[in-house]
């Protein structure tokens, strides 16, 4: 078993050779950052000053504002705060038709949602600057953990943190899904002994939390699969991945433990053939961008030549007394027939306005990487009738489902499993349905975000534009034997499950059996009673005749 010298120096040295290998992807991201995500300019390139001014680089705030409307579209679509984007079943369909697992998944879903949005777990606000990172860089990155308990937070929780892409650090498994990443940070030595025991810190930094408690020290938080898992231990050496933190300054290890699940959420916009990390819609207009920001120093030069005019004057010494003050004199400006002596270099208005729609040019290519163009159809054109907002929203969805569908794989499923793995540590999750129990509890993610249930509104919009059809028909023809065609049974629990309509609010077969069969029982009463005089009267007459 290596000791943790080994294992420090081990770590150490790949993280200086993931440094090393991407070199050419932090330089593309500074350039990215000083032009469209200006604060965040300079964290790739060493530790920047705080507070300093970091938009020498931006002269058009286009590609801003289109990073930060990209990132509310995809929150929106995605993960809106003010609706379960998201619901658990069971992996076996036939499970999913027992109304008690039904609503066990409910159930678990309402809780993960609770904890989720709990103000101190922080989701939305991280979620939100991992879509910029994703919109500007191409990856971003969320780590989920356990919030211990506190004071006023007996319990603990969920607790998120977006991780700016300068200090992690990840790479692949043969499957192409990230398994191993590094985390480089750095903590002063005071905040060193808050978060790792003593004993196991240098001697170094606790003599600096003694002498400068805010002197910093560099670390490294590293996540791997555990190469000597041991399934019957019941601590870390029993979890699936291991973890490792990292002091690099002493080259020690100074904290160690696992997890069950990967706790960190990496996701990609786009990745190219070969490459691990992934590709932004800022970089696929960074030609723009750039041309965007020479034509508006350009626009901005021919504005101020048109405001604040070149002078030309004759060579006669008339400038060595010249001024441009409201109301001033200038003598000798003319000469003796009344000749202006001193004229303004003509600046003609067209060049100024053919630069103004080549700008434009350039905006609309940006907004449509950003996918700003897609959101702004109902602004532009509100004298939609339903049918054509219903048709455009689907054409949205369409446009947006690759995009979409690749964050519900790779950062929204691998977070929900992490999330139930620890709301299941703290016990927090109620008791399984013994049916579920004999499944092992497999269980899938079916996503009620509203580009999901867009998308799925097909199926439900095409039944009910046959059903329109069927009862037109029927009334012309007076035939209701057309309806034979439909299976209402199944059809309308899958459209409530479409509409995402909560189990509770619907009633089992078992129910809807005992329904039918007391309604039939109330028809053959009904039938017997308004028999009763008729056969009465039959009875009266037999009787009369004999």
């Amino acid at each position: 078993m290596p000791s943790d010298t080994d294992i420090a120096a081990e770590i150490i040295r790949r993280q200086s050779a993931m440094e090393g290998e991407r070199g050419t992807w932090e330089a593309h991201w500074q350039e990215i950052a000083e032009r469209v995500l200006a604060r965040q300019s300079g964290s790739f390139t060493g530790s920047p000053t705080s507070g300093e001014k970091r938009t020498e680089k931006q002269y058009d705030p286009t590609a801003a504002l289109a990073l930060d409307r990209f990132s509310a579209a995809m929150e929106s679509m995605l993960t809106p705060r003010n609706g379960k984007w998201h619901r658990l079943r069971a992996t076996d369909p036939n499970l999913n038709k027992a109304a008690r697992v039904r609503r066990f998944f409910d159930e678990v879903t309402d809780i993960l949602f609770r904890h989720r949005y709990s103000p101190r777990a922080n989701f939305a606000s991280q979620k939100h600057e991992e879509y910029i990172s994703l919109g500007a860089f191409g990856t971003g990155a969320l780590f989920t953990d356990r919030r211990l308990p506190g004071p006023n937070d007996h319990r603990g929780g969920l607790r998120y943190r977006a991780i700016h892409l300068a200090e992690i650090f990840f790479v692949e498994n043969f499957q192409g899904v990230p398994d191993t990443a590094h985390r480089k940070f750095r903590l002063t030595a005071r905040q060193a002994t808050q978060q790792f025991r003593l004993d196991r810190l240098p001697e170094k930094i606790l003599a600096k939390a003694k002498e400068k408690p805010e002197d910093q020290f560099e670390f490294i938080h590293c996540v791997l699969p555990r190469a000597d898992l041991d399934p019957s231990k019941a601590d870390h050496r029993g979890m699936p991945f291991a973890s490792y933190y990292v002091c690099r300054d002493e080259q020690a290890v100074v904290g160690e433990g696992g997890f069950q699940t990967f706790p960190y959420s990496i996701s990609r916009y786009v990745t190219a053939p070969g490459e691990t990390y992934g590709r932004s819609p800022a970089m696929t207009v960074l030609p723009s961008i750039k041309v965007l920001n020479e034509q508006k120093k350009t626009a901005l030069k021919m504005g101020h030549r048109l405001t604040d005019p070149i002078i030309l004057g004759h060579d006669d010494g008339v400038l060595d007394t010249f001024s441009l003050k409201p109301g001033a004199m200038v003598p000798g400006g003319v000469n003796a027939q009344g000749q202006k002596l001193v004229h303004t270099l003509d600046m003609p208005n067209g060049q100024l306005n053919n630069l103004d729609k080549l700008m434009e040019m350039e905006r609309a290519v940006i907004n449509d990487a950003f996918l700003v163009t897609l959101f702004q159809i109902l602004v532009d054109t509100p004298q939609m009738t339903a049918t054509e907002v219903l048709e455009r929203a689907r054409e949205k969805g369409a446009l947006l489902s690759p995009t979409m569908g690749r964050q519900q794989s790779e950062a929204l499923g691998p977070m929900i499993e992490r999330e139930l793995d620890i709301l299941s540590e703290m016990r927090a999750l109620p008791a399984m349905p013994p049916e579920l129990l004999e499944a092992a509890g497999e269980f899938s993610v079916e996503y009620d975000s509203p580009l999901s249930r867009s998308m799925r509104a097909e199926e439900a919009s095409g039944f009910m534009r046959t059903l329109e059809f069927a009862t037109a028909y029927a009334n012309v023809s007076q035939d209701p034997s057309v309806f034979d065609h439909f299976d209402f049974d199944t059809a309308l629990p899958e459209i409530a499950d479409i509409q995402a309509v909560p189990a509770r609010w619907m009633s089992d077969p078992d129910k809807v059996t005992a329904k039918r069969d007391g309604r039939a029982q109330q028809q053959q009463v009904q039938t017997l009673v308004d028999a009763a005089p008729a056969a009465a009267a039959m009875m009266k007459t037999m009787q009369a005749s004999r």
